[in-house]
């Protein structure tokens, strides 16, 4: 069953006390303790200055949610670098618990990347870091909070803890007249005992050996019941709920390059404008080998795009989610064309499959690598406290040990081959690395350089990446629910 339709229908709702054990609940200490620290650059202004703590998001008049956010807005402020040159940012934790914020798609060290599973030491609670590391790449890329939530829906990715970074190439891409920044988010979570998102919109065939995996387990168990699932009750883009905030005014003939990051903490979106397609030109801050246009987009949580729409089509229209539910709960925004005016229109699209490899070279030829290395992702329905547990090779990562799983030589290209033996979408990630889409939806392609793709249901991708970014490097599903609870693995290097 769709997981939106079944959450909606469901009515058991979790508390968020006893569901996890209480080690996994503990904040981590801190390395540094309370001390602030000032690293190289000490005595020069920061570029910017970042403030965790407690803010207030007005979604829409009278509805204002309280949500822990960076310098009290949401989303986080804009950060714009320039490629190669060295920034300093100081971050203050104004909350009561250790923070680590990420620097989501940078070639970075471990020190600053944000993630304690690589070492990264937390930013203690009224405690501050500065930080101080050069952007790249360039392009498109966003900042977050990388910390566990487990049962807490305060915490992690379901909070307001998001924030756009653009790093501006050395030279300036052309064929646009003016960018926009949207970031799509869901507030006020819950859990709910679910199903599982249907994954039909992405392009290639069910594999029937993952599927088989999946089938012999519910059978041997068939009253085992699913495992906790989160839904939404708020659907923002830019922290407004459609109807609410200025429309995004537009001139006829203009070119709008939009900047689309689904900050969700586990959903997977989808985009359209009426009567207007989207050339998509960069995909998580990348250049596409082969711009193309297509109806609708889709990202994956963490995913992000950059496509220009030739505004060609006057009127009042709602450039908004395909799901009528989260669209009609405020996941969606509106383009207005000077002197139109009138209600905004919706308009749903014909159906169309998401297919990352027509934005990939047309021979797919790609380098043969190093060393392959092979992984299949398995659901245990309810194993642990009621949620799900996640293995990649049948191993959950355990927060407590961090024992890496996959051992690199530095300069070697790799080959993830990647099974997915469950229904779920994963959105896969890899830390201070890109990598290349080689294989996807039974695929051949080359020359999609991303760091987040998704996978899915029992469904098979194939990327490759370079190890030249020596250190701790985590591999996850960017869901925070399955991160938390299992799916995730180190590589190091030897």
């Amino acid at each position: 069953m769709d997981r939106r339709k079944f959450i909606r229908a469901a009515g058991l709702v979790l508390p968020l006390a006893g569901a996890l054990p209480a080690s996994a609940l503990s904040p981590i200490k801190p390395a540094e303790g309370k001390k602030a620290e000032l690293s190289a650059g000490q005595q020069q202004k920061a570029d910017y200055t970042i403030r965790i703590g407690i803010g207030l998001v007005e979604v829409a008049p009278q509805h204002i949610i309280s949500t822990v956010t960076y310098n009290g807005q949401f989303p986080g402020p804009l950060l714009r670098f320039k490629e190669g040159q060295q920034a300093i940012v100081d971050i203050y934790n104004d909350t009561d618990s250790p923070e680590q914020l990420h620097w989501h798609g940078q070639f970075i060290p471990v020190s600053v990347d944000g993630s304690a599973e690589e070492g990264t030491r937390y930013i203690p609670a009224h405690g501050m870091r500065r930080e101080v590391f050069v952007p790249k790449p360039s392009g498109l890329r966003f900042y977050h909070t990388h910390t566990i939530a487990g049962a807490n829906l305060n915490a992690g990715q379901y909070s307001g803890q998001v924030g756009p970074v653009f790093i501006e190439p050395k030279i300036k891409s052309a064929g646009y007249d003016r960018e926009e920044f949207l970031m799509l988010k869901e507030f006020e979570p819950y859990f709910m005992q679910g199903g599982d998102m249907a994954s039909d919109f992405l392009s290639g065939p069910v594999i029937p050996e993952l599927k088989a995996i999946q089938d012999k387990k519910e059978k041997a168990a068939p009253n085992e019941p699913k495992g906790y699932e989160v839904g939404y009750k708020v659907f923002t883009i830019n922290g407004k709920q459609l109807g609410h905030g200025k429309p995004i005014e537009v001139k006829y003939g203009e070119r709008v390059l939009f900047h689309i990051v689904n900050g969700s903490g586990s959903e997977i979106r989808s985009l359209a404008l009426p009567g207007h397609t989207f050339k998509v030109i960069a995909m998580d801050g990348f250049p596409v080998p082969n711009p193309a246009e297509v109806p609708v987009l889709w990202l994956g949580t963490a995913e992000r795009i950059s496509a220009i729409v030739e505004m060609k089509h006057p009127g009042v229209w709602i450039m908004g989610d395909l799901a009528d539910d989260d669209r009609g709960n405020g996941m969606g925004t509106i383009i207005q064309y000077t002197g139109q005016k009138g209600k905004p229109q919706w308009v749903k699209p014909k159906p169309y499959l998401w297919d990352y490899s027509i934005f990939g070279n047309k021979n797919g030829h790609v380098s043969e690598p190093d060393e392959i290395i092979k992984m299949t992702f398995e659901k245990q329905n309810a194993a642990d406290k009621g949620f799900n547990r996640w293995t990649i090779n049948g191993v959950a990562f355990n927060m407590q040990s961090m024992k890496p799983m996959f051992h690199l030589k530095k300069g070697k290209r790799y080959r993830l081959q990647m099974h997915n033996a469950s229904d779920d979408i994963h959105p896969m990630h890899l830390h201070r690395h890109n990598f290349e889409l080689t294989k996807i939806g039974g695929k051949h392609t080359s020359g999609i350089m991303k760091d987040v793709a998704m996978l899915g249901g029992f469904q098979e991708m194939e990327v490759d990446f370079v190890a030249n970014n020596p250190g701790l490097t985590l591999f996850h599903c960017h869901m925070q629910l399955h991160m938390d609870f299992g799916f995730m693995a180190l590589f190091d290097y030897v």
